[in-house]
């Protein structure tokens, strides 16, 4: 490598703490020290604790004609029937057929409403079940590759529950 060049001397700058090149440029100038400028506080922004993610839940509040309606904007009629899906957040293979069946129910019937994760899931758990009262579905404690979920027909199944439901 060759020799680094160096510029003209510079004269020696009066600093107490490290010389820098812009320190170095300042007593080049006449300048003692650097002009002050102020910096205006940034405020402190509260932090959430770390640890485990906040719940999504729907919160049912009464409004307007005395009608429940969830945080989502869905009113619940006290004579539909809620059904509850449960699936894990371990996969997306969960998600999607949580979502087939939600949209499959609520085409078939009128008087169906479908909540997904009210509460938070259990791992490995694909549950579908009424609010308060039967399960038509519920295999719990799945590993993968979740073989038991992949083997439903899930055309079958919204038919199913659909007429389960209809019958009573």
């Amino acid at each position: 490598m060759a020799p680094s060049k160096r510029k003209a001397e510079q004269p020696p700058v009066e600093a107490t703490g490290r010389v820098t090149r812009s320190s170095a440029k300042l007593a080049a100038a006449g300048l003692k020290t650097a002009p002050v400028i102020e910096v205006p506080e940034k405020k402190k922004e509260t932090k959430k604790p770390k640890g485990k993610k906040q719940k999504k839940e729907e919160v049912v509040a009464e409004v307007n004609g005395g009608a429940p309606v969830t945080d989502k904007g869905t009113v619940v009629e006290p004579s539909r029937k809620t059904i509850v899906i449960e699936h894990c957040k371990q996969c997306n293979s969960f998600k999607t057929r949580a979502n087939l069946v939600k949209e499959g129910l609520e085409k078939r019937s009128s008087g169906i409403t479908v909540i997904l994760n009210p509460e938070k899931p259990r791992r490995g758990c694909f549950e579908i079940r009424e609010e308060g009262g039967k399960k038509f579905i519920s295999l719990l404690d799945m590993k993968r590759p979740f073989k038991p979920m992949k083997d439903l027909d899930m055309e079958k199944v919204i038919s199913d529950i659909a007429e389960e439901i209809s019958n009573t």
